[in-house]
């Protein structure tokens, strides 16, 4: 009986271990996939974009708010070109098949051809559909503290 409680306990701990190490995979992936959004938003790659942006993805930003197709033009046209990203720091949460990723940040971006730098918290809502996660959502906080680099 002492061996089969042993085992139980052995299974159990197993078990969260592999949960854990899932779910910090998962983590580890979205803010890789995190990354590479900004460098292609930096190049303008609206095909990896497209394929990324989920098709009912809303985007906010301190101008306005809008979906994919909108988002997309933006970027290809150069009305806002996400020139460069310094990411500080993140914070994951994962909800079943959604990821919440929370990004402090400062933002150097070409908005109407001036160039500005702004702090802000971003926050990505990813969805895992069919074994591949897509951008539901992209949000701009801008924050109170000066910019940092």
């Amino acid at each position: 009986m002492k061996t089969l409680v042993i085992i139980f306990f052995l299974a159990i701990a197993s078990m969260q271990l592999a949960f854990a190490q899932s779910a910090s995979s998962q983590e580890q992936e979205i803010i890789t996939l995190s990354k590479d959004k900004w460098g292609w938003m930096s190049e303008k790659n609206v095909d990896k974009l497209t394929t990324l942006f989920d098709d009912k993805s809303m985007f906010v930003h301190m101008g306005g708010s809008w979906g994919k197709s909108q988002e997309l033009e933006v970027i290809k046209s150069g009305n806002i070109w996400y020139k460069k990203a310094t990411v500080y720091s993140t914070t994951f949460h994962q909800i079943g098949n959604t990821a919440i990723l929370l990004s402090d940040l400062d933002l150097v971006a070409v908005v109407g051809g001036n160039e500005v730098t702004n702090p802000f918290v971003v926050t990505e809502v990813f969805v895992k559909e069919n074994g591949k996660w897509s951008l539901g959502q992209l949000s701009f906080s801008r924050l109170m503290r000066p910019v940092k680099n």
